[in-house]
């Protein structure tokens, strides 16, 4: 469970970054402020179809372009919601996590308490 916490966190973050740039890059665009240099940047990425250099210093490490990164987005989002809605699911999209090897620390730490072995003589097989 903890894992999903700082996995639901980590992408509130992200989400939070997402739309503040995207509305300070509105207003930029509207004239209300003035353009950065990031949000120039951040502007240009959009129109190469690259994933913005701000969203991907909060971001998990992607090379995708943007359109499959968004759409990659939205399918993790929904994996923690649904996990966090549903219970646990029966499989778990490793790659989808932002920190993978929190998750797989979290499973040893499972398994070790569980069947009372300490976890540094557990190893993966």
């Amino acid at each position: 469970l903890m894992v999903l916490v700082q996995e639901i966190d980590r992408f509130n973050i992200l989400m939070k970054r997402i739309k503040s740039t995207l509305l300070e890059l509105r207003r930029a665009i509207a004239g209300e402020v003035i353009l950065s240099f990031e949000l120039e940047k951040m502007y240009n990425d959009f129109v190469f179809l690259r994933v913005p250099a701000l969203w991907s210093k909060a971001g998990y490490p992607s090379l995708k372009p943007l359109g499959s990164w968004y759409d990659d987005f939205i399918l993790r989002v929904a994996f923690l919601q649904k996990w966090l809605l549903e219970g646990r699911p029966p499989s778990y999209w490793i790659s989808g996590f932002f920190f993978p090897q929190g998750f797989m620390t979290g499973v040893l730490q499972t398994h070790s308490r569980r069947f009372i072995i300490p976890i540094d003589e557990i190893t993966y097989a």
